[in-house]
Protein backbone atom coordinates (compact mmCIF):
# COMPACT_ATOMS: atom_id res chain seq x y z
CA UNK A 1 0.00 0.00 0.00
CA UNK A 2 1.18 3.76 -0.85
CA UNK A 3 2.18 5.57 2.61
CA UNK A 4 0.35 8.57 3.20
CA UNK A 5 3.05 11.26 3.35
CA UNK A 6 2.22 15.18 3.78
CA UNK A 7 1.02 17.09 0.15
CA UNK A 8 4.02 18.99 -1.74
CA UNK A 9 2.94 22.40 -2.72
CA UNK A 10 2.59 23.66 -5.66
CA UNK A 11 2.46 27.88 -6.27
CA UNK A 12 -0.23 28.98 -8.55
CA UNK A 13 -2.82 26.00 -7.47
CA UNK A 14 -6.12 27.37 -6.47
CA UNK A 15 -9.40 26.66 -4.92
CA UNK A 16 -12.38 27.73 -6.65
CA UNK A 17 -16.09 27.53 -7.05
CA UNK A 18 -16.87 24.68 -9.87
CA UNK A 19 -18.21 25.68 -13.10
CA UNK A 20 -18.77 24.16 -16.63
CA UNK A 21 -17.84 20.23 -16.89
CA UNK A 22 -16.77 21.09 -13.07
CA UNK A 23 -19.90 22.07 -11.59
CA UNK A 24 -21.86 19.54 -13.89
CA UNK A 25 -19.37 16.21 -12.01
CA UNK A 26 -19.89 18.09 -8.66
CA UNK A 27 -23.75 17.94 -8.62
CA UNK A 28 -23.91 14.48 -10.24
CA UNK A 29 -24.34 12.25 -7.38
CA UNK A 30 -21.27 10.44 -8.69
CA UNK A 31 -22.49 10.52 -12.68
CA UNK A 32 -25.66 9.44 -11.62
CA UNK A 33 -27.15 12.91 -13.02
CA UNK A 34 -30.36 12.49 -14.40
CA UNK A 35 -29.42 9.79 -17.16
CA UNK A 36 -32.08 7.49 -15.99
CA UNK A 37 -35.00 9.94 -16.47
CA UNK A 38 -33.62 11.32 -19.94
CA UNK A 39 -33.70 7.40 -20.52
CA UNK A 40 -37.44 6.91 -20.26
CA UNK A 41 -38.50 10.60 -22.20
CA UNK A 42 -39.55 8.95 -25.22
CA UNK A 43 -40.46 12.82 -26.86
CA UNK A 44 -37.02 13.12 -28.14
CA UNK A 45 -33.92 11.09 -29.29
CA UNK A 46 -31.77 13.08 -27.10
CA UNK A 47 -31.01 13.85 -23.36
CA UNK A 48 -30.42 17.22 -22.11
CA UNK A 49 -26.65 18.95 -21.97
CA UNK A 50 -25.63 18.12 -18.62
CA UNK A 51 -26.44 14.57 -18.70
CA UNK A 52 -24.86 14.45 -22.42
CA UNK A 53 -21.32 15.18 -20.55
CA UNK A 54 -21.97 12.50 -17.52
CA UNK A 55 -22.93 9.53 -20.08
CA UNK A 56 -19.12 9.86 -21.61
CA UNK A 57 -18.16 8.26 -18.43
CA UNK A 58 -20.36 5.67 -19.24
CA UNK A 59 -18.96 5.15 -22.57
CA UNK A 60 -21.21 6.88 -24.25
CA UNK A 61 -21.38 10.09 -26.70
CA UNK A 62 -24.96 11.72 -28.10
CA UNK A 63 -24.10 12.57 -31.81
CA UNK A 64 -26.17 13.28 -34.27
CA UNK A 65 -26.21 12.79 -38.35
CA UNK A 66 -24.92 16.32 -39.78
CA UNK A 67 -25.22 14.96 -43.29
CA UNK A 68 -29.09 15.43 -42.96
CA UNK A 69 -28.61 18.31 -40.16
CA UNK A 70 -29.80 21.53 -42.24
CA UNK A 71 -32.51 19.56 -44.32
CA UNK A 72 -33.91 18.55 -40.68
CA UNK A 73 -34.38 22.47 -39.69
CA UNK A 74 -35.97 23.45 -42.60
CA UNK A 75 -38.58 20.63 -41.82
CA UNK A 76 -38.51 22.06 -38.13
CA UNK A 77 -37.31 18.59 -37.03
CA UNK A 78 -34.62 17.68 -34.26
CA UNK A 79 -31.41 16.40 -34.64
CA UNK A 80 -31.32 13.22 -35.93
CA UNK A 81 -30.04 11.75 -33.08
CA UNK A 82 -27.99 8.78 -31.80
CA UNK A 83 -25.34 7.58 -29.94
CA UNK A 84 -21.97 6.53 -29.94
CA UNK A 85 -20.94 3.32 -27.48
CA UNK A 86 -17.07 2.70 -26.62
CA UNK A 87 -16.70 -0.96 -25.53
CA UNK A 88 -13.55 -0.94 -23.14
CA UNK A 89 -11.06 -3.59 -24.28
CA UNK A 90 -8.10 -3.37 -22.21
CA UNK A 91 -5.03 -4.61 -24.18
CA UNK A 92 -7.31 -4.76 -27.03
CA UNK A 93 -7.80 -8.49 -26.41
CA UNK A 94 -10.91 -10.01 -26.68
CA UNK A 95 -12.14 -14.00 -27.08
CA UNK A 96 -13.80 -15.04 -30.35
CA UNK A 97 -16.88 -15.36 -28.35
CA UNK A 98 -16.60 -11.73 -27.67
CA UNK A 99 -15.86 -10.88 -31.56
CA UNK A 100 -19.06 -12.65 -32.39
CA UNK A 101 -20.90 -10.69 -30.00
CA UNK A 102 -19.57 -6.93 -30.72
CA UNK A 103 -20.52 -8.08 -34.72
CA UNK A 104 -24.26 -9.37 -33.97
CA UNK A 105 -24.88 -5.89 -31.90
CA UNK A 106 -23.13 -4.24 -34.48
CA UNK A 107 -25.77 -5.50 -36.89
CA UNK A 108 -28.74 -5.42 -34.72
CA UNK A 109 -28.40 -2.60 -32.65
CA UNK A 110 -25.78 0.09 -34.87
CA UNK A 111 -25.62 0.93 -37.75
CA UNK A 112 -24.35 -2.29 -39.39
CA UNK A 113 -20.20 -1.81 -38.91
CA UNK A 114 -18.58 -1.94 -36.70
CA UNK A 115 -15.15 0.30 -35.61
CA UNK A 116 -12.02 -0.14 -34.23
CA UNK A 117 -10.49 2.65 -33.14
CA UNK A 118 -7.25 4.09 -32.48
CA UNK A 119 -7.03 3.33 -28.52
CA UNK A 120 -7.45 -0.59 -29.09
CA UNK A 121 -11.60 -0.47 -28.44
CA UNK A 122 -14.83 -1.26 -30.06
CA UNK A 123 -17.14 1.45 -31.10
CA UNK A 124 -20.70 1.47 -31.92
CA UNK A 125 -22.40 3.91 -34.25
CA UNK A 126 -25.75 4.79 -34.84
CA UNK A 127 -27.13 3.31 -31.50
CA UNK A 128 -30.77 5.05 -31.06
CA UNK A 129 -31.94 6.06 -27.30
CA UNK A 130 -34.17 3.25 -26.99
CA UNK A 131 -31.61 0.45 -27.67
CA UNK A 132 -28.96 2.16 -25.33
CA UNK A 133 -29.49 0.25 -22.48
CA UNK A 134 -30.20 -2.63 -23.82
CA UNK A 135 -27.05 -2.49 -26.03
CA UNK A 136 -25.27 -2.11 -22.54
CA UNK A 137 -26.38 -4.78 -20.94
CA UNK A 138 -25.85 -7.13 -23.64
CA UNK A 139 -22.45 -5.71 -23.73
CA UNK A 140 -22.18 -6.25 -20.18
CA UNK A 141 -23.15 -10.24 -20.84
CA UNK A 142 -20.26 -11.10 -22.78
CA UNK A 143 -17.60 -10.06 -20.11
CA UNK A 144 -17.01 -6.27 -21.61
CA UNK A 145 -17.91 -3.21 -20.34
CA UNK A 146 -18.20 0.50 -21.56
CA UNK A 147 -17.81 2.38 -18.18
CA UNK A 148 -14.44 5.29 -18.20
CA UNK A 149 -14.10 4.28 -21.90
CA UNK A 150 -15.12 8.00 -22.02
CA UNK A 151 -14.85 10.82 -19.40
CA UNK A 152 -12.79 12.70 -17.05
CA UNK A 153 -10.86 9.28 -15.80
CA UNK A 154 -8.39 6.52 -16.69
CA UNK A 155 -9.33 5.46 -20.22
CA UNK A 156 -9.00 2.58 -22.17
CA UNK A 157 -5.48 0.80 -21.52
CA UNK A 158 -3.35 -0.02 -24.08
CA UNK A 159 -0.59 -2.53 -25.02
CA UNK A 160 1.54 -4.28 -27.41
CA UNK A 161 -0.11 -6.45 -29.37
CA UNK A 162 2.14 -7.96 -31.34
CA UNK A 163 5.59 -7.75 -29.77
CA UNK A 164 8.29 -8.98 -31.56
CA UNK A 165 9.11 -11.35 -28.47
CA UNK A 166 5.82 -12.89 -28.14
CA UNK A 167 6.26 -14.76 -24.73
CA UNK A 168 5.81 -11.17 -22.86
CA UNK A 169 2.80 -10.48 -24.46
CA UNK A 170 1.29 -12.18 -21.31
CA UNK A 171 3.19 -10.20 -18.95
CA UNK A 172 2.00 -6.68 -20.53
CA UNK A 173 -1.60 -7.65 -20.77
CA UNK A 174 -1.70 -8.36 -17.50
CA UNK A 175 -0.10 -5.19 -16.33
CA UNK A 176 -2.56 -3.26 -19.04
CA UNK A 177 -5.62 -5.02 -17.29
CA UNK A 178 -4.48 -4.68 -13.43
CA UNK A 179 -4.19 -1.03 -14.45
CA UNK A 180 -7.38 -1.17 -15.71
CA UNK A 181 -9.22 -2.60 -13.23
CA UNK A 182 -7.58 -0.42 -10.39
CA UNK A 183 -8.49 2.68 -12.34
CA UNK A 184 -11.99 2.05 -12.85
CA UNK A 185 -14.40 4.21 -11.40
CA UNK A 186 -15.69 3.15 -8.02
CA UNK A 187 -19.32 4.73 -8.38
CA UNK A 188 -22.52 1.96 -8.67
CA UNK A 189 -23.84 4.72 -11.57
CA UNK A 190 -23.67 2.50 -14.38
CA UNK A 191 -24.83 -0.67 -12.57
CA UNK A 192 -28.02 1.57 -11.38
CA UNK A 193 -28.82 3.06 -14.77
CA UNK A 194 -27.62 0.40 -17.25
CA UNK A 195 -27.45 -2.64 -15.43
CA UNK A 196 -30.35 -2.48 -13.31
CA UNK A 197 -28.53 -2.29 -10.18
CA UNK A 198 -26.00 -5.50 -11.04
CA UNK A 199 -29.10 -7.57 -11.66
CA UNK A 200 -28.57 -8.59 -14.90
CA UNK A 201 -27.93 -12.52 -14.80
CA UNK A 202 -25.35 -15.12 -14.61
CA UNK A 203 -22.60 -12.99 -16.10
CA UNK A 204 -21.20 -10.07 -15.16
CA UNK A 205 -17.86 -8.02 -15.50
CA UNK A 206 -18.40 -4.36 -13.93
CA UNK A 207 -19.12 -5.69 -10.24
CA UNK A 208 -19.10 -3.33 -7.38
CA UNK A 209 -16.52 -3.68 -4.27
CA UNK A 210 -18.96 -4.32 -1.70
CA UNK A 211 -16.56 -2.76 1.07
CA UNK A 212 -16.98 0.43 -1.13
CA UNK A 213 -19.78 2.98 -0.08
CA UNK A 214 -22.33 4.12 -2.60
CA UNK A 215 -21.36 7.22 -2.61
CA UNK A 216 -17.36 6.98 -2.41
CA UNK A 217 -14.60 7.19 -5.12
CA UNK A 218 -11.91 6.47 -3.26
CA UNK A 219 -9.27 7.25 -6.45
CA UNK A 220 -11.16 10.13 -8.20
CA UNK A 221 -13.65 11.61 -5.33
CA UNK A 222 -16.73 13.72 -6.58
CA UNK A 223 -14.94 15.87 -9.17
CA UNK A 224 -12.76 12.69 -10.69
CA UNK A 225 -9.52 14.19 -13.47
CA UNK A 226 -9.53 17.52 -14.63
CA UNK A 227 -9.74 16.31 -18.25
CA UNK A 228 -9.14 12.92 -19.43
CA UNK A 229 -6.38 10.99 -19.01
CA UNK A 230 -4.75 8.06 -21.54
CA UNK A 231 -2.45 5.02 -20.01
CA UNK A 232 -0.79 2.71 -22.45
CA UNK A 233 2.28 0.33 -22.45
CA UNK A 234 4.56 -0.54 -25.06
CA UNK A 235 7.10 -2.97 -26.24
CA UNK A 236 10.78 -1.64 -27.82
CA UNK A 237 11.16 -1.53 -30.26
CA UNK A 238 7.85 -0.95 -31.40
CA UNK A 239 6.12 1.88 -30.66
CA UNK A 240 2.86 1.09 -32.10
CA UNK A 241 1.18 2.68 -28.89
CA UNK A 242 2.22 6.01 -29.74
CA UNK A 243 3.53 5.86 -25.99
CA UNK A 244 4.84 9.67 -25.95
CA UNK A 245 1.32 10.84 -27.15
CA UNK A 246 -0.05 9.80 -23.68
CA UNK A 247 -0.60 10.52 -20.49
CA UNK A 248 1.15 7.60 -18.77
CA UNK A 249 2.92 5.23 -20.43
CA UNK A 250 4.82 2.28 -19.44
CA UNK A 251 7.91 1.29 -21.74
CA UNK A 252 9.08 -2.56 -21.29
CA UNK A 253 12.20 -3.43 -20.34
CA UNK A 254 12.88 -7.01 -21.23
CA UNK A 255 16.17 -8.88 -20.44
CA UNK A 256 16.54 -12.43 -20.64
CA UNK A 257 13.11 -12.42 -22.91
CA UNK A 258 11.61 -11.51 -19.27
CA UNK A 259 9.97 -8.23 -18.12
CA UNK A 260 12.28 -6.79 -15.51
CA UNK A 261 10.56 -3.43 -15.22
CA UNK A 262 8.97 -0.59 -16.59
CA UNK A 263 10.44 3.04 -17.78
CA UNK A 264 8.05 5.70 -17.20
CA UNK A 265 6.55 8.00 -18.97
CA UNK A 266 4.11 11.15 -18.46
CA UNK A 267 2.97 14.66 -19.96
CA UNK A 268 1.99 13.38 -23.40
CA UNK A 269 -1.02 14.35 -25.33
CA UNK A 270 -2.01 15.37 -28.81
CA UNK A 271 -5.15 17.72 -28.37
CA UNK A 272 -5.24 21.81 -28.87
CA UNK A 273 -7.04 24.20 -29.93
CA UNK A 274 -6.81 26.67 -33.74
CA UNK A 275 -6.03 30.01 -32.76
CA UNK A 276 -4.96 29.26 -29.41
CA UNK A 277 -1.11 29.33 -28.86
CA UNK A 278 -1.51 28.71 -25.25
CA UNK A 279 -2.46 25.08 -26.55
CA UNK A 280 -0.10 22.87 -28.34
CA UNK A 281 0.76 18.84 -28.62
CA UNK A 282 3.36 17.19 -26.32
CA UNK A 283 5.55 14.57 -26.40
CA UNK A 284 5.64 12.85 -22.76
CA UNK A 285 8.93 12.43 -21.17
CA UNK A 286 10.46 9.84 -19.03
CA UNK A 287 10.01 10.08 -15.38
CA UNK A 288 12.15 7.15 -14.28
CA UNK A 289 12.01 3.19 -13.64
CA UNK A 290 9.60 0.45 -11.62
CA UNK A 291 9.13 -3.20 -11.04
CA UNK A 292 6.42 -5.09 -12.75
CA UNK A 293 4.94 -4.67 -8.93
CA UNK A 294 5.35 -1.48 -8.42
CA UNK A 295 3.77 -0.10 -12.11
CA UNK A 296 -0.39 -0.22 -10.51
CA UNK A 297 0.50 2.10 -7.61
CA UNK A 298 2.79 4.94 -9.76
CA UNK A 299 -0.34 4.77 -12.06
CA UNK A 300 -3.18 5.29 -9.05
CA UNK A 301 -0.29 8.11 -7.54
CA UNK A 302 0.14 9.95 -11.15
CA UNK A 303 -3.64 10.05 -11.21
CA UNK A 304 -3.92 11.71 -7.69
CA UNK A 305 -1.54 14.32 -8.89
CA UNK A 306 -2.66 15.33 -11.82
CA UNK A 307 -6.29 15.22 -9.49
CA UNK A 308 -5.58 17.79 -7.15
CA UNK A 309 -3.09 19.83 -9.37
CA UNK A 310 -4.33 19.68 -12.84
CA UNK A 311 -5.91 22.74 -14.46
CA UNK A 312 -9.55 22.94 -13.69
CA UNK A 313 -10.08 26.45 -14.73
CA UNK A 314 -9.71 26.45 -18.11
CA UNK A 315 -10.55 23.07 -19.54
CA UNK A 316 -8.52 23.38 -22.60
CA UNK A 317 -5.39 23.47 -20.21
CA UNK A 318 -6.51 20.59 -18.37
CA UNK A 319 -4.45 17.67 -19.32
CA UNK A 320 -1.99 16.06 -17.56
CA UNK A 321 0.78 17.49 -20.28
CA UNK A 322 0.12 20.81 -18.72
CA UNK A 323 0.17 20.11 -15.46
CA UNK A 324 3.85 19.01 -16.25
CA UNK A 325 4.58 21.96 -18.52
CA UNK A 326 3.78 24.19 -15.62
CA UNK A 327 5.31 22.78 -12.63
CA UNK A 328 8.23 20.65 -14.27
CA UNK A 329 8.80 16.65 -14.50
CA UNK A 330 11.47 17.29 -11.73
CA UNK A 331 8.15 18.62 -9.26
CA UNK A 332 6.36 16.16 -10.72
CA UNK A 333 8.43 13.56 -10.10
CA UNK A 334 8.71 14.36 -6.55
CA UNK A 335 5.29 14.59 -5.84
CA UNK A 336 4.29 11.39 -7.24
CA UNK A 337 7.41 9.86 -5.11
CA UNK A 338 5.91 11.90 -2.31
CA UNK A 339 3.11 9.62 -2.60
CA UNK A 340 4.77 6.24 -3.27
CA UNK A 341 6.96 6.84 -0.01
CA UNK A 342 9.92 5.32 -2.06
CA UNK A 343 12.20 6.96 -4.95
CA UNK A 344 11.77 5.94 -8.77
CA UNK A 345 14.52 3.80 -9.95
CA UNK A 346 16.75 5.28 -13.01
CA UNK A 347 15.63 4.77 -16.55
CA UNK A 348 17.00 2.23 -18.49
CA UNK A 349 18.34 2.14 -22.03
CA UNK A 350 15.55 1.10 -25.22
CA UNK A 351 15.24 2.21 -28.70
CA UNK A 352 12.22 2.94 -30.62
CA UNK A 353 12.70 1.97 -34.87
CA UNK A 354 8.86 2.02 -35.81
CA UNK A 355 5.42 2.28 -34.77
CA UNK A 356 3.14 0.67 -37.23
CA UNK A 357 1.69 -2.77 -36.92
CA UNK A 358 3.69 -5.99 -38.03
CA UNK A 359 1.26 -7.29 -41.05
CA UNK A 360 0.60 -10.60 -42.88
CA UNK A 361 1.91 -13.92 -40.83
CA UNK A 362 4.10 -14.20 -38.05
CA UNK A 363 4.63 -17.22 -35.41
CA UNK A 364 4.72 -16.63 -32.16
CA UNK A 365 7.04 -18.92 -29.37
CA UNK A 366 4.67 -21.36 -28.67
CA UNK A 367 4.93 -22.47 -32.31
CA UNK A 368 0.93 -20.61 -33.19
CA UNK A 369 0.37 -18.14 -35.67
CA UNK A 370 -0.49 -14.30 -36.05
CA UNK A 371 -2.30 -13.27 -38.50
CA UNK A 372 -2.32 -9.11 -39.07
CA UNK A 373 -5.27 -7.61 -40.91
CA UNK A 374 -5.00 -3.88 -42.41
CA UNK A 375 -8.75 -2.71 -41.90
CA UNK A 376 -8.24 0.87 -43.47
CA UNK A 377 -9.65 3.18 -40.67
CA UNK A 378 -10.87 0.81 -38.48
CA UNK A 379 -13.81 0.64 -40.54
CA UNK A 380 -15.12 -3.07 -40.28
CA UNK A 381 -18.05 -3.41 -43.48
CA UNK A 382 -18.97 -5.80 -46.21
CA UNK A 383 -18.72 -4.38 -49.46
CA UNK A 384 -18.95 -5.88 -53.17
CA UNK A 385 -14.97 -5.95 -53.00
CA UNK A 386 -14.21 -7.69 -49.83
CA UNK A 387 -16.75 -8.86 -46.92
CA UNK A 388 -14.61 -7.64 -43.65
CA UNK A 389 -17.52 -8.11 -41.04
CA UNK A 390 -18.33 -11.41 -42.62
CA UNK A 391 -14.87 -12.86 -42.77
CA UNK A 392 -13.88 -12.02 -39.83
CA UNK A 393 -17.39 -13.40 -38.14
CA UNK A 394 -16.51 -16.68 -39.93
CA UNK A 395 -13.12 -16.69 -39.07
CA UNK A 396 -14.34 -15.91 -35.10
CA UNK A 397 -16.74 -19.18 -35.36
CA UNK A 398 -13.86 -21.49 -36.11
CA UNK A 399 -11.12 -19.31 -34.16
CA UNK A 400 -9.27 -20.87 -30.59
CA UNK A 401 -7.50 -18.27 -29.93
CA UNK A 402 -8.13 -14.79 -29.45
CA UNK A 403 -8.52 -11.28 -31.51
CA UNK A 404 -6.30 -8.60 -30.73
CA UNK A 405 -7.33 -4.85 -31.72
CA UNK A 406 -4.31 -2.76 -32.61
CA UNK A 407 -3.11 1.12 -31.94
CA UNK A 408 -3.32 1.68 -35.23
CA UNK A 409 -7.08 0.68 -36.43
CA UNK A 410 -6.37 -2.81 -37.44
CA UNK A 411 -7.10 -6.31 -35.84
CA UNK A 412 -4.91 -9.34 -35.82
CA UNK A 413 -5.94 -12.78 -35.46
CA UNK A 414 -3.98 -14.54 -32.50
CA UNK A 415 -3.39 -17.74 -31.04
CA UNK A 416 -3.81 -19.70 -34.26
CA UNK A 417 -2.77 -23.37 -34.26
CA UNK A 418 -0.69 -24.80 -37.17
CA UNK A 419 -3.88 -27.28 -37.88
CA UNK A 420 -6.37 -24.52 -37.84
CA UNK A 421 -3.88 -22.16 -40.13
CA UNK A 422 -5.15 -23.57 -43.30
CA UNK A 423 -8.99 -23.00 -43.16
CA UNK A 424 -8.54 -19.41 -41.62
CA UNK A 425 -6.01 -18.77 -44.34
CA UNK A 426 -8.70 -20.30 -46.97
CA UNK A 427 -11.84 -18.01 -45.37
CA UNK A 428 -9.42 -14.84 -45.59
CA UNK A 429 -8.97 -15.63 -49.15
CA UNK A 430 -13.02 -16.05 -49.57
CA UNK A 431 -13.71 -13.37 -48.07
CA UNK A 432 -11.46 -10.71 -49.93
CA UNK A 433 -8.91 -10.67 -46.76
CA UNK A 434 -5.97 -12.25 -47.79
CA UNK A 435 -4.36 -9.60 -49.80
CA UNK A 436 -5.84 -6.98 -47.41
CA UNK A 437 -2.31 -6.29 -45.97
CA UNK A 438 -0.27 -5.69 -48.98
CA UNK A 439 -1.24 -2.28 -49.68
CA UNK A 440 1.10 0.49 -50.10
CA UNK A 441 3.45 1.68 -47.29
CA UNK A 442 2.01 4.55 -47.37
CA UNK A 443 -1.79 3.30 -46.90
CA UNK A 444 -0.49 0.77 -44.32
CA UNK A 445 0.84 3.33 -42.06
CA UNK A 446 -2.20 5.52 -42.92
CA UNK A 447 -4.90 6.40 -40.66
CA UNK A 448 -7.89 8.83 -39.46
CA UNK A 449 -10.57 9.48 -36.95
CA UNK A 450 -14.16 9.19 -37.43
CA UNK A 451 -14.70 13.06 -38.48
CA UNK A 452 -18.23 14.01 -40.34
CA UNK A 453 -21.01 13.04 -40.20
CA UNK A 454 -21.44 12.43 -36.95
CA UNK A 455 -18.60 13.72 -34.66
CA UNK A 456 -20.02 17.29 -33.27
CA UNK A 457 -16.62 18.88 -33.38
CA UNK A 458 -15.56 17.64 -37.16
CA UNK A 459 -14.43 21.04 -39.24
CA UNK A 460 -13.61 18.62 -42.28
CA UNK A 461 -14.01 15.35 -43.53
CA UNK A 462 -11.04 12.34 -42.14
CA UNK A 463 -12.38 8.54 -42.64
CA UNK A 464 -14.65 9.08 -45.58
CA UNK A 465 -11.42 11.35 -47.31
CA UNK A 466 -8.14 9.93 -46.39
CA UNK A 467 -8.52 7.02 -48.66
CA UNK A 468 -9.12 8.82 -51.55
CA UNK A 469 -6.16 11.08 -50.74
CA UNK A 470 -4.27 8.30 -49.88
CA UNK A 471 -4.29 7.36 -53.44
CA UNK A 472 -3.29 10.41 -54.87
CA UNK A 473 -0.29 10.48 -53.21
CA UNK A 474 0.18 6.84 -54.46
CA UNK A 475 0.25 8.17 -58.23
CA UNK A 476 3.08 10.97 -57.63
CA UNK A 477 4.77 8.27 -55.21
CA UNK A 478 4.92 5.86 -58.38
CA UNK A 479 5.66 9.07 -60.81
CA UNK A 480 8.50 10.46 -58.80
CA UNK A 481 9.58 6.58 -58.06
CA UNK A 482 8.91 5.73 -54.22
CA UNK A 483 6.29 3.24 -55.19
CA UNK A 484 6.13 0.89 -51.84
CA UNK A 485 8.20 3.40 -49.39
CA UNK A 486 6.67 3.86 -45.54
CA UNK A 487 5.18 6.88 -44.61
CA UNK A 488 3.35 7.93 -42.08
CA UNK A 489 0.24 9.86 -42.47
CA UNK A 490 -2.75 10.71 -40.55
CA UNK A 491 -5.49 13.16 -41.00
CA UNK A 492 -8.03 14.55 -38.14
CA UNK A 493 -11.30 16.63 -39.04
CA UNK A 494 -10.49 18.82 -36.04
CA UNK A 495 -7.48 19.62 -33.92
CA UNK A 496 -8.43 17.19 -31.16
CA UNK A 497 -5.97 15.31 -32.83
CA UNK A 498 -7.66 11.86 -32.03
CA UNK A 499 -5.91 9.83 -34.80
CA UNK A 500 -2.38 11.27 -33.49
CA UNK A 501 -1.49 13.60 -36.36
CA UNK A 502 1.32 15.82 -34.94
CA UNK A 503 3.40 13.18 -34.71
CA UNK A 504 3.30 11.81 -38.29
CA UNK A 505 5.70 12.24 -40.94
CA UNK A 506 2.56 13.90 -43.12
CA UNK A 507 -0.51 15.68 -40.65
CA UNK A 508 -3.27 16.74 -42.04
CA UNK A 509 -6.18 18.77 -39.68
CA UNK A 510 -9.24 19.92 -40.50
CA UNK A 511 -9.25 24.10 -40.32
CA UNK A 512 -12.69 23.92 -41.83
CA UNK A 513 -14.40 22.53 -44.82
CA UNK A 514 -13.01 20.91 -47.20
CA UNK A 515 -9.30 22.80 -45.81
CA UNK A 516 -6.22 21.36 -43.86
CA UNK A 517 -3.53 22.35 -41.86
CA UNK A 518 -0.46 20.76 -43.13
CA UNK A 519 2.25 19.29 -40.86
CA UNK A 520 5.11 18.12 -41.63
CA UNK A 521 8.41 16.36 -40.09
CA UNK A 522 7.05 13.60 -37.72
CA UNK A 523 9.18 10.76 -36.24
CA UNK A 524 8.49 7.23 -37.94
CA UNK A 525 8.86 5.92 -34.91
CA UNK A 526 6.25 8.35 -33.29
CA UNK A 527 8.99 10.37 -31.07
CA UNK A 528 8.71 13.73 -32.42
CA UNK A 529 6.29 16.20 -33.24
CA UNK A 530 5.76 17.22 -36.74
CA UNK A 531 5.58 21.42 -37.62
CA UNK A 532 2.99 23.28 -39.32
CA UNK A 533 3.92 23.50 -43.16
CA UNK A 534 1.04 25.03 -45.09
CA UNK A 535 -2.17 26.49 -43.63
CA UNK A 536 -5.63 25.92 -44.79
CA UNK A 537 -4.93 23.80 -47.77
CA UNK A 538 -8.03 22.87 -50.17
CA UNK A 539 -8.41 19.02 -49.90
CA UNK A 540 -8.05 19.32 -53.99
CA UNK A 541 -4.68 21.31 -53.88
CA UNK A 542 -2.88 18.89 -51.20
CA UNK A 543 -1.54 15.94 -53.60
CA UNK A 544 -0.07 18.84 -55.55
CA UNK A 545 1.36 21.14 -52.84
CA UNK A 546 3.63 17.67 -51.47
CA UNK A 547 4.38 16.31 -54.94
CA UNK A 548 7.66 18.60 -54.70
CA UNK A 549 8.49 17.31 -50.82
CA UNK A 550 8.36 13.57 -52.29
CA UNK A 551 10.16 14.13 -55.62
CA UNK A 552 12.98 15.80 -53.62
CA UNK A 553 12.77 13.23 -50.95
CA UNK A 554 13.38 10.71 -53.55
CA UNK A 555 16.43 12.21 -55.28
CA UNK A 556 18.15 13.60 -52.50
CA UNK A 557 17.50 11.23 -49.60
CA UNK A 558 20.32 9.59 -47.60
CA UNK A 559 20.10 5.51 -47.26
CA UNK A 560 17.70 4.47 -44.64
CA UNK A 561 16.39 8.08 -43.89
CA UNK A 562 12.61 8.63 -43.59
CA UNK A 563 10.92 11.28 -45.20
CA UNK A 564 10.03 12.94 -41.71
CA UNK A 565 14.03 13.12 -40.76
CA UNK A 566 14.62 14.41 -44.28
CA UNK A 567 12.36 17.15 -44.24
CA UNK A 568 13.70 18.44 -41.42
CA UNK A 569 17.47 17.69 -42.07
CA UNK A 570 16.51 19.69 -45.93
CA UNK A 571 15.18 22.63 -44.19
CA UNK A 572 11.30 22.01 -45.63
CA UNK A 573 10.49 22.70 -41.89
CA UNK A 574 11.82 23.37 -38.74
CA UNK A 575 12.22 20.52 -35.77
CA UNK A 576 10.03 20.90 -32.96
CA UNK A 577 12.43 20.03 -29.69
CA UNK A 578 9.13 20.73 -27.39
CA UNK A 579 5.61 21.17 -27.42
CA UNK A 580 5.76 24.59 -26.82
CA UNK A 581 7.90 25.47 -30.22
CA UNK A 582 5.14 23.66 -32.03
CA UNK A 583 3.22 26.81 -33.16
CA UNK A 584 5.37 28.37 -35.92
CA UNK A 585 5.05 32.09 -36.95
CA UNK A 586 2.41 31.80 -39.78
CA UNK A 587 4.12 34.73 -41.65
CA UNK A 588 7.08 31.78 -42.46
CA UNK A 589 4.24 29.19 -43.30
CA UNK A 590 2.58 32.16 -45.66
CA UNK A 591 6.13 32.85 -47.15
CA UNK A 592 6.03 29.49 -48.97
CA UNK A 593 2.40 30.07 -50.09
Amino acid sequence: MAKKLSTPVAEGVTRQKPKGNEAIKTRSNFLRGTILEGLSDLTTGALCADDTQLTKFHGIYQQDDRDVRKERRKKKLEPAYSFMIRVRVAGGVCTPEQWLDMDRLATTHANGTLKLTTRQAFQFHGVIKSNLKPTIQEINTTLLDTVAACGDVNRNVMCNPNPDLSEVHEDVLKVAQEISDHLTPATRAYHEIWLDDGQGGDKQKVTADPEILEDDEPIYGRTYLPRKFKTVIAVPPSNDVDIYAHCLGFIAIVEADKVVGYNITVGGGMGMTHGALDTFPRLAEVMGFCTPEQVVEVAEQVVRVQKEYGNRKERKNARLKYTIENFGLRWFRNAVEQRLGYKLGKPREFEFTHNGDRYGWTEDHQGNFQCTLFIQNGRLYDDEKVQLLTGLREIARIHDGDFRLTANQNVAIAGISKARRPEIESLLSQYGLADCYKASGLRLNSMACVSLPTCGLALAESERYLPDLVGEIEDVMAEVGLGRDEITIRMTGCPNGCARPYIAEIGLVGRGPRKYNLYLGGGFAGDRLSKLYKDSVKDEEIAGVVRPLLKDYAGQRTEGESFGNFVIRTGWVAETKHGREFHEDLKDVEKRG
